[in-house]
């Protein structure tokens, strides 16, 4: 969808705001006023109080040439943050997408600032997203009809600036979700590879690339061994931003790209597998947030590490009590081979701090199921062994509306996975504390850097949200969430 900033309105339909109680802001007086009253007779008939994300439409109104006008709620006024905006202009996008509209004239004038003018228009996107790339009979009436968001603010040439930014995070969300969205036949690992370089080297990104023969040479055997099941081959890729000072440490971020999981020989349950084709989302959020950095100059060194394998269960495949040897030497006995994220995140963690020497390590994995019985869909679980860290990505997460929420590690967990025969083994003792258990093993592989490891199991892959902004599945989760850290608290 189109965005657009100008100082007039040019739409066939308006959208103006109201607060708490009804209260109309004066762009919808003014309106109200043309009408001839017609937006307040349209409030007092409906349900809407004004609320953030309430939504009422007028057809046809006298007194003006637009054929629609949709008054949006924002809530008290005094609690109307850039995340409040965003979900008005999704919701909005979200009603009128299939109505027959063409253009939205959002009446932001005297209403806020350019920042969250540019706020809006990010929420707006992303509820105009739609994956139909492989819809060929999809009707015309089907097909959304609105092609531009347009937001008419007191100063174009601001908000045009302050879009800028927001719009390579929106270009990095789409990218995001595109990935998630794919179907494993078409975006296997090598094929994954291409897209990251098709994306983002014309960003400015540089992209290295490592086939299992090099990950083989340098005693990768805890990734390999995921994939060693699958005809496609794994591969390691590497992506560098260098927008910040010569010699300045990296912020690295590193994602598991499991492109399908079958669990391999503990093979799943048939229904809902088809949804595991999702199980690379947080390879997807890494390429997103560079796709964002990149496409808005971020003043910073990053370095994206996306570890992608196939969890295959043919003869060849890795199977339960295997042991083997990962790129810090330590061992890992295999109990279940539907624990494999972990695997091919040991490899990339330790390849990473060990290579990069990074000022921090975050990273992320729709890692256990045992994050959604915790956490739902509302937040991502974080273990960390750093709390200025944390304590900023939680505030980042409640800036960008991408929560997450701490979960303890410590000792006691990190007992329960050692083994008898192996340095350690991929699971804790039984179902309990799974999640945590995950993380304390990802712990070990991070040498005392400054880590977070974020599960996104219930906020990666998503459906029946009521939060405008996501669609159903691929949610693109993380790339609004790490661009804001980035951006609040280590971008030069």
């Amino acid at each position: 969808m189109k965005i657009k900033f100008a100082e007039t309105a040019s739409g066939d339909t308006l959208a103006v705001p109201a607060y708490s109680r009804t209260t109309l802001s004066d762009p919808a007086t003014a309106l109200d006023e043309k009408t001839g009253g017609a937006i307040s007779r349209a409030i007092k008939a409906s349900r809407f109080k004004g609320e953030a994300g309430d939504v009422v439409e007028i057809v046809s109104p006298n007194g003006v040439d637009a054929a629609r006008i949709v008054v949006f709620g924002l809530g008290e006024s005094k609690d109307a943050d850039g995340n409040v905006f965003e979900k008005a202009g999704a919701s909005v996008v979200k009603h009128l997408l299939n109505t027959g509209a063409d253009t939205v004239s959002f009446h932001l004038d005297g209403v806020t600032d350019t920042e969250s003018a540019a706020r809006t228009a990010l929420g707006a996107t992303m509820a105009a997203y739609r994956f139909d790339a492989y819809r060929t009979k999809l009707k015309a009436d089907k097909k959304p009809s609105l092609k531009t968001a347009e937001f008419v603010v007191s100063d174009e040439k601001a908000a045009k600036k302050s879009w800028k930014s927001w719009e390579a995070v929106a270009d990095g969300v789409k990218t995001a979700r595109d990935l998630v969205m794919e179907p494993a036949n078409i975006l296997y690992p090598t094929a994954y590879t291409k897209r990251v370089k098709e994306k983002l080297e014309k960003l400015g990104v540089e992209i290295e690339v490592l086939g299992e023969k090099e990950m083989e040479k340098l005693g990768m055997g805890a990734l390999l061994g995921v994939g060693q099941g699958s005809v496609r081959e794994s591969q390691l890729v590497i992506m560098r931003w260098n927008g910040g000072k010569d010699g300045e440490k990296p912020l690295a971020f590193v994602g598991k790209g499991v492109c399908f999981d079958t669990g391999g020989i503990s093979l799943k349950p048939g229904l809902g597998m088809e949804e595991m084709k999702g199980d690379m989302g947080g390879s997807a959020a890494v390429v997103g947030l560079m796709h964002a950095l990149a496409g808005r100059k971020a003043n910073v060194n990053a370095i994206g590490v996306i570890g992608l394998v196939e969890n295959m269960p043919d003869g060849n495949a890795q199977r339960p009590g295997d042991i083997v040897t990962s790129l810090s030497g330590q061992t890992i006995e295999i109990l279940n081979t539907d624990a494999e994220g972990r695997l091919v995140l040991a490899d990339a963690l330790w390849y990473t701090q060990e290579r990069f020497d990074p000022r921090f390590i975050i990273d992320l994995a729709t890692l256990t199921g045992a994050i959604l019985v915790t956490l739902g869909h509302e937040h991502a679980g974080v273990f960390s062994n750093d709390d200025e860290l944390v304590d900023n990505l939680t505030r980042a997460g409640k800036a960008s509306d991408e929560t997450v929420w701490r979960l303890p590690i410590g000792a006691e967990y990190d007992r329960q996975i050692d083994s008898t025969v192996a340095d350690m083994k991929n699971l804790g003792e039984g179902r309990n504390a799974g999640s945590i258990a995950a993380a304390v093993f990802l712990q070990r592989f991070v040498n005392e850097k400054p880590w977070v490891h974020i599960d996104i199991a219930g906020t990666g892959m998503q459906t029946g949200s009521k939060d405008p902004r996501k669609p159903s599945f691929g949610t693109g989760y993380g790339v609004r969430l790490l661009d804001r850290l980035v951006r609040d608290y280590y971008e030069g």
